[in-house]
């Protein structure tokens, strides 16, 4: 059975999300979406793990169900603010676990740290090191994932406050460590141009923090096992046995693919920044060094070397944003949202995204969407690149303004060949 996994989402209770966003929300729009399992996220807040403990049951296999049978795995995510190796470090884990009796156990830990109900992604003081050896005390089968490597400001990798390595970061703890979250701004090929991290699996989850199918989903992992349990969950991500390969956007649609300044409006190749000194030509500060910038840094392989061919890794944009490019509207506008509907009406994105004929898809909407979904498919498309905190912008012109024009004769963003 094939399984799709978004483990990495957000509730109500962390900043900046949706005030709807609940578990009804999570399994309605999961459904829509193609998603059959689901992370509950914020697992150490106080109102959100009561929710989910009036809400949702335990049947014995490490899943929780809803009422109706929908699966979701215990999740969360931590921030970690210390000093290591003479450098302030700023990072981000994903966590999972088995039950919610170790939710229980992990919640008293984070507790003896400092507050966790201030926010649904709570911050402590402490290394990754000290913190994955007392969370492997309570169990090892709660599982430690590097969230979102490459982002500049709380990636492992990343530029702000990272390190070079995984192994410099965790040191004796990167034992524990089987997996890296690469992030909206980075793929597979990127991430295989550092053999150091060849070990390791790869994991795409969302970070959503709003049910929307735009972002719910909009990255995620696919893995195949006859049933949806928390220890082959846990194999196909220590092993790879049982794991398919990932969902993914364009890294260049990702908020920190190239170098820039948001509040400049200037973003650049990493080449072009070195030629600046790395100093913003606007306002003469130093550049937010995005996750191109360091994958190059720290690689010791050409960009287009595969690791592990049978895997399947696809980098596409969310349905609903093709088709609102497709209007020259916005996502959230009712007509994108009604042509959005009738394109999954009886199936669910995914299938849209990866397998419905062109012919069909043509029938749902027009000839015009079914075109750019099939470019979307085979990656035949071109994104202006994000950068510090901004998300990347498909280049489409507006099919309702310009009909006269082959609009569609759009090409690969160039970025990431020039590796």
């Amino acid at each position: 059975m094939r399984i799709y996994a978004d483990l990495h989402i957000h509730s109500r209770f962390s900043r900046a999300t949706s005030k709807q966003l609940n578990l009804e929300n999570l399994e309605k729009y999961g459904r829509i979406k193609g998603l059959n399992l689901i992370g509950t996220g914020d697992f150490t807040h106080p109102e959100w793990i009561k929710e989910i403990k009036e809400t949702l049951r335990e049947d014995g296999t490490g899943i929780l169900k809803s009422k109706s049978g929908f699966n979701f795995v215990l999740s969360s995510e931590v921030s970690l603010m210390y000093t290591q190796g003479g450098k302030a470090r700023k990072v981000h884990l994903v966590l999972l676990a088995p039950s919610l009796e170790i939710v229980d156990k992990i919640t008293a830990y984070f507790k003896s740290l400092g507050r966790i109900d201030y926010d649904g992604r709570p911050i402590f003081g402490k290394s990754i090191i000290e913190v994955t050896r007392k969370l492997k005390e309570i169990s090892d089968k709660i599982e430690i994932i590097p969230a979102h490597i490459w982002t500049p400001w709380f990636g492992v990798l990343g530029s702000k406050s990272g390190f070079d390595s995984i192994k410099e970061a965790f040191g004796d703890e990167e034992k524990h460590i089987y997996a890296i979250e690469m992030g909206l701004s980075s793929n597979p090929k990127m991430n295989w141009m550092l053999s150091e991290l060849d070990k390791y699996t790869l994991i795409a989850n969302s970070d959503s923090h709003s049910f929307w199918p735009w972002r719910l989903g909009r990255e995620c992992n696919i893995f195949d096992f006859e049933e949806i349990t928390y220890d082959n969950l846990i194999k196909a991500i220590r092993t790879r046995e049982g794991y398919v390969g990932t969902i993914g956007v364009d890294p260049n649609y990702g908020k920190y693919h190239y170098d820039g300044h948001r509040n400049c409006g200037f973003s650049c190749t990493p080449e072009k920044a070195k030629e600046l000194n790395y100093l913003c030509p606007v306002c003469k500060r130093p550049l937010t060094l995005g996750v191109m910038h360091r994958v190059k840094k720290l690689a010791d392989r050409n960009f287009g070397f595969v690791l592990r061919e049978k895997e399947e890794h696809h980098n596409f944009l969310p349905l609903s944003e093709v088709v609102c490019k497709v209007f020259g509207n916005g996502v959230a506008t009712r007509k994108t949202m009604e042509a959005y509907n009738k394109l999954v009406e009886g199936t669910n994105e995914y299938f849209v995204l990866l397998e419905m004929e062109k012919a069909d898809i043509e029938k749902r909407s027009s000839k015009d969407i079914a075109e750019m979904v099939i470019k979307n498919r085979k990656e035949d498309f071109k994104i202006k690149p994000g950068y510090d905190g901004e998300y990347g912008v498909l280049e489409y012109e507006n099919a309702e303004k310009e009909k006269s024009r082959n609009i569609f004769e759009v090409k690969k963003q160039p970025s990431l060949l020039d590796f």
